[in-house]
């Protein structure tokens, strides 16, 4: 007979009803203190002590996010499943934790999100900054998909083209690390700008902003702009801007609405490993207007790093979601499952850059997410680490792990844009050249194009209308100028031409908007542009 051995354990957590109340060694950074606080904070500790307290709901809700695949009583189970034996340890049935669910609401876990949001990396964590600015950036990402029920169609409008409704996320993402530092979710409809806005106070002047194309409207460069923050974007193609200087390295001085900015044209020529050969054409604009301290090619390359945003959300979607839809059939429920996966992200990011931090020199890019992930999920279920006290000197479980499965340093490499999802405008491949799938980049140049030899006096957006869009943009001016004074919302405009879906109305209106045909005055909600210097289509003039 074999031989058998007993190892012993010992399990320390929470006393009594509150012992089920954890998240494994990821409480050591959510801990029971700071759970407690946001609860009182938001008026949400439960006025009677049941089998069911209110801080256990918070971390059974970010368990919840942790094991997205199973159902409530087997997350519950996960949670408990080390602390077989113990009296105390309820086993609720899962119409009990949906109700323990409703009982804690949504706010707690947004106060929980605020707590822990915000830039991770110290100064000289590498590949945060760029001179004496910390690299952030902007996007939005509207593939999160929630269940399709009445309640939650009502607040969000199913696709005009079937599938499942769903919810567009704006985050402000510190991109060394890809932390979290703000974020803000509702309807598709909203547009990215507006949400966008509604995180600008989270902007320090020691910051470099960073965007794709969609977020050079004037009025949101201004507002970002006023924060003190500087910023580097990408402006699009049909946006043509005047020439006020033109500086030694090829880029030049301009202003778009009342900001002065400094606009560099490149063409980057990519020679991949299989002898590849392709360019693509940036237009970035810039508030570090000094061309000696900032050289173009120096901030043409830095404009790579709002790739990392696009990381962040992989992880968020793909890695810690696996793509599944979220559980919560109404509004309410989605905004807290929301404000719980956001924290849950953040938490593992945490560990990931302290782990990344003990190492010195070590870039956080190297740190798998995946790695984090799965780590933590193992100590959720064997409830270790969840104090302080029962971990060895050092760094925990999750930190030796991450730190034993360091990625190699980032290699360039390039592919197409492409998504599987048949409702996504990213579903047929373009062809512009890039490669089929990812290859190695073995060669990059960068050579700045010089501006347009008759620039426009003023910056104008010269984007082409279809002819169908044409002639809608002619019945809406003429709608609201028969009445320049009212305020007219999104849904009263589409009903009044009925043959344009509420998605499409909201995108043209944020874009012509954007271009100062019409007065945008609140969230889907459009007047008359008063400004007579702006002149009307030639079926609109008297």
């Amino acid at each position: 007979m074999r031989d058998q051995f007993v190892i012993p354990r010992m399990v320390r957590v929470a006393a009594g009803m509150f012992a089920p109340g954890h998240l494994g060694e990821l409480t050591q950074v959510v801990p029971f203190e700071l759970v407690d606080a946001v609860l009182a904070e938001t008026g949400r500790v439960q006025h009677r002590l049941r089998e069911l307290p209110s801080r256990v709901g918070v971390y059974f809700l970010l368990a919840m996010c942790l094991f997205p695949e199973v159902g409530y009583r087997l997350v519950w189970d996960k949670m408990t499943s080390a602390l077989a034996g113990l009296p105390a340890v309820a086993s609720p049935t899962a119409k009990a934790l949906r109700d323990l669910r409703r009982r804690v609401g949504a706010a707690p876990m947004r106060a929980l999100f605020e707590v822990v949001c915000g830039p991770l990396a110290q100064p000289v964590t590498p590949g945060v900054r760029f001179g004496r600015y910390r690299t952030v950036s902007f996007d939005g990402c509207s593939s999160l998909k929630v269940p399709d029920t009445g309640r939650n169609r009502a607040w969000l409008d199913r696709l005009a083209h079937g599938g499942y409704p769903q919810l567009e996320l704006m985050t402000l993402v510190e991109t060394g690390t890809r932390a979290m530092i703000g974020a803000v979710f509702g309807p598709t409809a909203t547009g990215e700008t507006e949400y966008a806005k509604r995180l600008l106070h989270l902007l320090r002047p020691d910051m470099l902003v960073l965007w794709d194309k969609g977020f050079d409207g004037n009025d949101f460069l201004a507002a970002v702009t006023g924060t003190g923050a500087q910023i580097l974007g990408r402006l699009r193609s049909n946006r043509r801007a005047p020439i006020l200087s033109r500086l030694a390295d090829g880029s030049y001085l301009s202003v778009i609405g009342t900001v002065n900015l400094r606009i560099i044209d490149a063409q980057i020529t990519v020679t991949c490993a299989d002898g590849t050969v392709f360019t693509g054409s940036y237009r970035l604009a810039t508030t570090l207007t000094d061309p000696r301290r900032y050289p173009a090619d120096a901030l043409v390359s830095l404009y790579h790093q709002r790739w990392e945003h696009e990381s962040a959300y992989y992880a968020l979607r793909h890695t810690l979601l696996r793509g599944r839809v979220l559980r919560s059939g109404d509004p309410a429920g989605l905004q807290q499952e929301m404000w719980a996966l956001l924290t849950l992200y953040q938490l593992l990011r945490t560990v990931m850059v302290d782990a990344a931090e003990s190492r010195p020199g070590t870039d956080p890019d190297r740190c798998s997410f995946t790695i984090a992930l799965q780590s933590a999920r193992d100590q959720v279920i064997q409830a270790a680490s969840v104090t302080c006290d029962d971990t060895t000197p050092g760094a925990g479980v999750i930190a030796r792990a991450v730190l034993a499965g360091l990625l190699p340093a980032r290699r360039p490499r390039v592919s197409t844009r492409k998504v599987k999802s048949p409702v996504s405008r990213y579903k047929e491949r373009l062809d512009d050249g890039r490669p089929d799938h990812s290859r190695t980049v073995t060669g990059l140049v960068i050579t700045l194009l010089q501006p347009v030899p008759t620039p426009p006096a003023v910056s104008r957006d010269e984007r082409p209308l279809a002819a169908a869009e044409r002639r809608r943009q002619q019945q809406v001016l003429a709608l609201l100028h028969q009445d320049p004074g009212r305020s007219w919302p999104a849904q009263d405009i589409a009903r009044h031409l009925g043959d344009v879906t509420l998605n499409t109305m909201y995108r043209q209106l944020s874009r012509w908007a954007s271009s100062q045909l019409i007065r945008k005055i609140g969230p889907g909600i459009y007047t008359a542009q008063p400004n007579p210097s702006v002149p009307l289509p030639a079926a609109q003039k008297p």
